[in-house]
């Protein structure tokens, strides 16, 4: 036979009470997103035209009739926002490239613990809020291919957490503030295809990648912009202005690996043997400029080195020796220039292992029937005319 088991009444209201604190605690963990950061992203959605909000994409779904960050999410914020773990505070948000245009909230900045803030691929437009800056936790600022324009906000350099910083494919103008600098955790910048101007200022000492590929920066490369880049492995200012001669500091770069500096108006590299240590130095473009001179021996001491480019400048003089004994070269293009005399032999004994090419120069014997020399060079009398008149020497 069973017992009864009899409750004091003061038993039963402690039990009513831990259940009522259970369940408020359990409501609390799937809807605490605080105020703030839903009166943000009200904003942020309000600040984009309801036309370019397609029924399937992420926005659609943001209905602030249910909690953002309350979970499980079934049928509102189904994607595009990220939450804290205790789903109190928004952390990031990651739209989908939908076409949304629009612009930017300054008020986005009131929520104060995102990380990530990533707009890419879509055509938001208008300038970069300066209200940004106040966003001290944020690591991840992307909103390539829009139509931000404007100049890019000093304030920039408040985001002391920030690790990755991608504006490229927008209309932004104007010269590049000094505070970029101050972002000292940036690994990686990519500010291309917009339009700014002037020169680079001091780079951020952690960065690894740099790209402002297609602006109009111009100048030359001051050694002042990249002091202290021990990390730095990738640097692309191709299509810009930048002028001058590219010195010997540059190539000395201890973590450099790929450079590409074409489609400028450098006039002139001086390149030296490396000074020792680890040299990692894998591609060099630095075609279609106006480099004179000779064709840099020295690469041949980068031991890395497998691809180089100098076409379409004015080189002169011989193709060095060097590089047909440099078992690392795969890709090498000098064509466009005003070289003489033969080719190095080893490019054309055996099955060639280097693609490139060496045409419209001046050389004296390159084979036709190889692909480094065709379609051919350039005519006699424009070689006599490079060489004051006379015919160049072999």
């Amino acid at each position: 036979m069973g017992k009864t088991i009899l409750f004091s009444p003061g038993l039963l209201l402690h039990l009513s009470l831990t259940s009522l604190l259970l369940l408020t605690a359990i409501n609390a963990i799937h809807s605490l997103t605080l105020p703030s950061d839903i009166a943000a992203l009200q904003a942020f959605k309000a600040s984009i035209k309801p036309s370019t909000i397609p029924p399937w994409s992420c926005l659609a779904s943001w209905n602030f009739s249910t909690d953002p960050c309350s979970l499980p999410r079934r049928t509102y914020f189904l994607c595009g926002l990220g939450c804290s773990p205790d789903s109190a505070s928004v952390t990031s948000i990651t739209l989908d490239s939908a076409g949304y245009s629009g612009t930017l909230s300054p008020l986005v900045s009131k929520i104060s613990q995102l990380t990530i803030l990533d707009l890419s691929d879509n055509s938001f437009h208008g300038s970069v809020p300066p209200s940004l800056s106040s966003l001290f936790l944020l690591q991840i600022l992307s909103i390539p291919r829009n139509s931000f324009s404007g100049p890019l906000p000093p304030s920039i350099g408040n985001l002391k957490s920030l690790t990755e910083l991608d504006l490229s494919g927008n209309f932004l103008s104007g010269s590049l503030p000094n505070t970029l600098f101050h972002l000292s955790s940036l690994k990686r910048l990519d500010l291309s295809f917009n339009k700014f101007t002037g020169s680079i200022p001091k780079l951020p000492s952690n960065l690894l990648e740099l790209a402002m590929k297609a602006n109009s920066l111009s100048g030359s490369l001051r050694h002042s912009s990249f002091d202290g880049l021990t990390q730095l492995e990738v640097v692309e200012l191709s299509v810009n202005s930048f002028a001058g001669v590219l010195q010997s500091w540059f190539f000395r770069l201890p973590s450099l690996q790929q450079v590409n500096l074409s489609n400028n108006s450098l006039t002139g590299v001086e390149i030296l043997k490396p000074n020792g240590g680890y040299i990692e130095l894998v591609a060099v473009d630095l075609g279609f400029n106006k480099i004179e001179g000779y064709v840099p021996a020295n690469f041949f001491y980068y031991p890395m080195l497998a691809s180089l480019s100098m076409r379409y400048n004015r080189l002169r003089g011989l193709i060095p020796w060097q590089f047909g004994k440099k078992r690392t070269l795969k890709r090498l293009y000098l064509d466009g220039n005003y070289l003489i005399g033969n080719p190095p032999a080893e490019f054309f004994s055996g099955d060639p292992s280097v693609s490139g090419s060496f045409s419209y120069n001046c050389l004296q014997s390159c084979p036709p029937s190889s692909q480094l020399c065709s379609p051919s060079q350039k005519p006699t009398a424009t070689c006599k005319q490079a060489y004051g008149g006379r015919k160049p020497l072999s």
